[in-house]
């Protein structure tokens, strides 16, 4: 491609090195394509480096940690674990600076990409300028993410707070820990936590974890509470003030007044899309607080701009920003038309048990009008949850009347693992037979999603036409 001056000419420009926008660059790259990658911070974006990964590191050490206390129902002796936060700190950066070098300018200079390291905007329909260079490109993806919102509560401004950003920074286990936001990240962090040696309380304005099945989130909640962690549900904070101790939160729990002091405050009450200073308007790209506003092939109001992941509003999962940067690399090098459907897209909420869900639950499928039928099994049921002590969790299973699957639940250990069955089933169109004619080896946690299938079938042996076709088949030997 020519250049001018301090022009880059290029086949794709690329705002956000997170998840989705990494994987459309090394996808483009390894075409040939010329691939523009602007980064204002940290190269994995959030995922790496203040999500996915730091907390999936600090729950592994949180659940060594438990287990030191729960082996007496196995013959070993209980006792309180020791534990070095500052090491278990280390754990987590040690877990980032493992993977990092797959994200890093690095690497993707190798693969071809120019990086720019440096905040990019939009100065035309057409131009982004980073670092002094104006980027010109047949077509631009922005994959910014998002970042934790602050909620509107009264003298939140006032006080130090946590979010994701810096929580991991810690290299000292907060001695009393109050969580704003009752949803997957405040619950993950208050188990992980408690684990380590927090008192933990959760603030929740609505209900914890309200986005899953109530029968399903009840068996969290439960276990976390029996945990020692306190959860206060439909809760109003009516003040945030700074103490030389920490913080102070005035709480109005159903007319009540009440106070709680905490020596750190965690605020994870939703987030927001990164969309302040990138130009959107200069490029004719229209956008809400929620995020960009893309049709159903992720691109925006100006055609030459798509924007995928969490800035693009829906389901703000590291999984679905690669998802569609697969859809959108697709449209860009092949003109394939695409469809961005996420009714096959698992989420997880990696407490212990596991949340995990995909497709439509009970009240999603009656809100629809979809005549459907709902199959549950318990692992007091599965042999492995018997011989493991961890028979306390469900799984429920919603089909059409055709026996098409809708949709699928599961609380338990390795929920995160069992749903991806599911998620293919969906994704396929497959019916309910299908789980139940897979052969599972046994003895294992999968074999729940073959059983729960089965009982779609619990009917049939005492029906009379059933046992009519038996009779007469019996006539011929």
């Amino acid at each position: 491609m020519p250049k001018a001056s301090n022009t880059i000419f290029c086949d794709i420009c690329v705002i956000g090195a997170g998840s989705g926008g990494l994987s459309v660059a090394a996808a483009a790259a390894s075409f040939g394509e010329h691939v523009v990658l602007i980064e204002k911070a940290e190269m994995g974006g959030d995922c790496l480096n203040t999500g996915c990964v730091p907390s999936k590191a600090l729950l592994a050490a949180a659940k060594h940690a438990h287990a030191f206390s729960t082996g007496e129902p196995f013959g070993i002796k209980a006792q309180k674990p020791k534990v070095d936060f500052a090491k278990v700190n280390d754990h987590v950066k040690g877990v980032i600076a493992g993977i990092a070098p797959h994200d890093s300018v690095e690497r993707f200079e190798s693969l071809g990409v120019t990086v720019i390291q440096a905040p990019g905007q939009f100065i035309d329909h057409q131009t982004v300028e980073a670092d002094s260079k104006k980027i010109k490109a047949r077509r631009f993806v922005i994959a910014t993410g998002s970042s934790a919102a602050a909620p509107p509560i009264p003298g939140l401004d006032n006080v130090d707070y946590l979010t994701n950003e810096n929580i991991f920074d810690l290299r000292k286990c907060p001695e009393r820990l109050v969580i704003i936001g009752g949803g997957p990240i405040g619950m993950e962090m208050a188990q992980a936590h408690s684990r380590l040696g927090s008192t933990v309380t959760v603030l929740e304005a609505f209900d914890p974890l309200g986005k899953d099945d109530k029968n399903h989130t009840s068996i969290v909640l439960e276990r976390l509470k029996n945990e020692g962690i306190e959860i206060l549900s439909r809760i109003k904070i009516s003040n945030i003030s700074q103490t030389k101790q920490g913080v102070r939160i005035d709480l109005d729990d159903g007319g009540k007044q009440r106070q709680i002091n905490g020596s750190h405050l965690l605020v994870a009450a939703g987030r927001r899309a990164n969309v302040d200073g990138l130009g959107l308007e200069k490029a004719g790209i229209e956008y809400s607080p929620r995020g960009i506003v893309v049709d159903k092939g992720l691109k925006t109001t100006n055609s030459k701009v798509y924007a995928i992941g969490d800035v693009a509003g829906g389901l703000q999962f590291t999984h679905v920003a690669g998802y569609q940067a697969g859809l959108v690399t697709k449209n860009i090098l092949f003109r394939l038309p695409i469809t961005n459907k996420t009714e096959h897209v698992p989420w997880v909420t990696y407490t212990d048990p596991e949340l995990a869900h995909v497709g439509l639950n009970e009240e999603m499928a009656t809100k629809q009008g979809i005549n459907h039928k709902v199959l549950s099994w318990s692992f007091s049921e599965n042999d492995r949850a018997r011989a493991e002590r961890a028979t306390y969790g469900l799984i429920t299973a919603v089909i059409a009347k055709n026996g098409k699957i809708l949709g699928c639940t599961i609380t338990s250990p390795n929920a995160g693992e069992l749903i991806q069955a599911w998620a293919l089933a969906i994704s396929s169109g497959l019916k309910i037979s299908a789980m139940m004619n897979q052969v599972v080896a046994y003895p294992t946690w999968a074999e729940v999603s073959r059983r729960v299938a089965i009982t779609n079938y619990a009917d049939y042996p005492a029906k009379p036409i059933i046992r009519r076709v038996i009779g007469w088949l019996k006539k011929f030997g």
